[in-house]
């Protein structure tokens, strides 16, 4: 991963999961890398989010999903827009298209997950997008402002499936930029599951200035809701992590990795 100045990173370089880190490390049972180009539009790559669901969640098979930063724009949009959709069995055998074949030509609605876990979470989009700071053309960009991404579909409507959010607050360089505490690219309003059109400003107990983001799924201090089936699970308040993989792993995606290996059966 692109190690130089923040500002010139592209948000390509934060989502791309087979860039978390070596896969040689335990990141849960039977781990799969579901990759997806991180430039285009959540509505131009969502196939490939679909073909993997189809392959190993359906059946007899049960998965849990890790997803970062716009992977949580990708999973919800996912859930939301075709988790009651009607699926093939597969039988968990992709092609080189990332396709699997029909198990025994019998359906299900939707697919089987346990829940996801979500590190720094760009549901809610991230005002580096608003202000540009983000300079690129890139379409995921246009994507990842602050009221498109609220809008992009019901936050809501996860199909009864548990989103597990956790929160970094290690956030410095774009601080003037992004309301409350943050992890350097997205604020704690996404990166908590904070419900509403547009992000506010959240903190951690300690900070005096703005509102609490709470634990759990209980509404914020000064009453903000968040969504549905979503919950606070960590919340950084030592302000110990960022929001970048750095190819091994690390920051909030670390806390979430742990999470997985503990809590995946």
């Amino acid at each position: 991963m692109d190690q130089r100045p923040h500002r010139r990173r592209t948000d390509r370089q934060l989502q791309q999961l087979h860039l978390l880190g070596p896969a040689s490390t335990a990141a849960g049972v039977n781990k799969k890398a579901v990759n997806w180009d991180g430039k285009s539009h959540i509505a131009d790559q969502n196939a490939l989010i679909r073909d993997a669901l189809d392959c190993f969640c359906t059946g007899s098979n049960w998965c849990y999903i890790a997803a970062h930063s716009a992977g949580d724009l990708m999973i919800g949009y996912t859930l939301a827009n075709y988790g009651g959709s009607t699926r093939y069995k597969k039988n968990a055998s992709p092609n080189s298209a990332g396709q699997c074949g029909n198990s025994d030509g019998s359906t299900q609605v939707g697919w089987n997950l346990k829940w996801v876990n979500v590190a720094s979470g760009a549901g809610g989009g991230s005002e580096l997008s608003d202000v540009g700071s983000w300079t690129t053309s890139e379409p995921l960009v246009q994507d990842l402002k602050t009221t498109t991404a609220r809008a992009l579909y019901n936050h809501n409507a996860t199909r009864s499936i548990w989103f597990n959010m956790f929160a970094g607050a290690s956030g410095t360089v774009y601080s003037a930029i992004l309301p409350g505490q943050d992890d350097e690219a997205v604020a704690y309003h996404s990166t908590g599951g904070v419900a509403g059109s547009s992000g506010g400003s959240y903190c951690n107990p300690s900070d005096w200035f703005c509102n609490d983001l709470t634990l759990g799924t209980a509404a914020n201090e000064g009453g903000s809701a968040k969504w549905s089936y979503h919950t606070v699970k960590f919340r950084d308040d030592n302000e110990s992590y960022n929001h970048y993989a750095n190819g091994n792993w690390a920051g909030i995606i670390s806390v979430v990795r742990t999470d997985v290996v503990n809590n995946a059966k």
